[in-house]
């Protein structure tokens, strides 16, 4: 069985979705899985709708915009009397029904019950769509095959549930599913992370055994840098499963850093083609003794660069990180990069969800803190010394390290 994921911006309209049916002819739709993302931008949009509802404004206003979308987006795609329109009403209906009666505190909760109709709605949109052009599939609920724990917005997987479960679905059938989505014991939804549509095809891959697993994406494959942040920049046709997760670490986005791990278990070739140009051969990812020796980019945006040291100026010490990192965690702030000297620690951090401040609080009651926000993070592979600081030359380094060849600046 294949297993293909399509991506927000692959399904962002009705000519995107129509255009999903023209990959399929050039690959062949028998024996397949498709995971779908939540259509274009609308998990940003969902996300506004769970920001208004605790901050008690309107949120009716934004999800109602969300759900004329969706019905627009279907009125190029089904006959106006389709059972399809019924459905996604429903869905709004649902989120509705939740947010008057819920009476939980917990953002996370609420977020998870929220945004995930995004992937709901897509992927029945598309499913019906396929369906009615002769692409027989059946719908299913990934909620019913990835179980998680109860960490709401970062769901851990109970893998062997998860494997079971998927193993019942038919090798010779077709399925549309979601992205990004999972449950935990009590039924309740969870999301795996911002992005996590690969994950979990990923995960539905393994379940499967599958022979390959396809992301579509806007670009080419998996390039040597973003096109759109770097010039002069090329295809990588080939790399290792190895190459992939460091690139995805450090921070490449054309890959979810969760997404290789399952899929080097059982040795699942992996490709990243682009849904414009479904012909072309794309990037694999897999097995290979060639080591790439491209020199290859990636840019953080959005880092916050801080520098923690103790009050009486004494060594920073086994327990003084021990302390430090229990707070990251806490906050669900993740490292970048980090430097450690004698009596300080310099941390480039990512936070999705806005606890900075909170974090920069709690630490202050220990250790003295500096932060400056919204640094830039760039990861030169295979780095060419000699002309690696062309891409930063103008800008104002603060922080520098280089190990293996790989050289890491952060700028503002």
């Amino acid at each position: 069985m294949k297993v293909f994921k399509f991506g927000g911006a692959s399904v962002k309209d009705a000519d995107s979705v129509k255009n999903v049916s023209r990959v399929l002819e050039t690959q062949g739709f028998d024996s397949c899985l498709l995971v779908v993302s939540a259509m274009g931008k609308t998990t940003n949009a969902l996300e506004k709708v769970v920001a208004d509802y605790f901050a008690k404004k309107d949120y009716h206003i934004p999800l109602g915009q969300v759900k004329r979308d969706h019905l627009e987006i279907s009125k190029d795609l089904f006959a106006e009397d389709h059972a399809v329109f019924a459905e996604i009403r429903l869905y709004f209906k649902e989120v509705e029904s939740f947010l008057k009666r819920n009476e939980s505190p917990n953002y996370d909760f609420v977020y998870d019950q929220v945004v995930s109709c995004g992937e709901m709605i897509s992927s029945k949109i598309l499913s019906q769509y396929l369906n009615d052009i002769q692409f027989k599939n059946t719908w299913c609920d990934a909620r019913e095959f990835i179980k998680t724990d109860h960490n709401y917005r970062e769901g851990n997987v109970n893998w062997e549930e998860a494997e079971k479960r998927i193993a019942t679905l038919d090798q010779h059938r077709c399925y549309v599913t979601q992205g990004f989505i999972g449950s935990d014991e009590h039924n309740f939804t969870v999301t795996l992370g911002r992005e996590g549509s690969d994950y979990s095809a990923a995960i539905f891959a393994y379940g499967l055994n599958a022979e390959s697993m396809t992301i579509w994406k806007d670009v080419p494959g998996v390039m040597t840098g973003d096109p759109r942040k770097f010039s002069q920049v090329s295809l990588m046709d080939h790399i290792s499963y190895e190459e992939a997760i460091e690139m995805a670490y450090y921070g490449a986005s054309v890959i979810h850093p969760k997404t290789l791990q399952p899929l080097k278990q059982k040795n699942i070739p992996f490709y990243v083609k682009s849904f414009l140009q479904p012909e072309a051969a794309g990037t694999k990812v897999g097995i290979t003794d060639h080591k790439n020796q491209q020199q290859s980019f990636i840019l953080k945006e959005n880092q916050h660069l801080m520098r923690i040291a103790t009050r009486d100026f004494s060594f920073i010490a086994e327990e003084h990180l021990s302390y430090i990192f229990s707070l990251l965690a806490k906050n669900k702030i993740k490292i970048s990069l980090m430097q450690n000297s004698a009596i300080s620690l310099d941390l480039c951090v990512e936070d999705l969800y806005h606890m900075i401040d909170e974090l920069t609080a709690e630490l202050q009651t220990a250790f003295q803190t500096e932060i400056i926000k919204n640094v830039s993070l760039y990861t030169i592979r295979n780095a060419n010394l000699e002309e690696s600081n062309k891409i930063y030359q103008h800008k104002n380094v603060l922080m520098e390290q280089l190990s293996q060849k790989i050289l890491q600046v952060v700028t503002n």
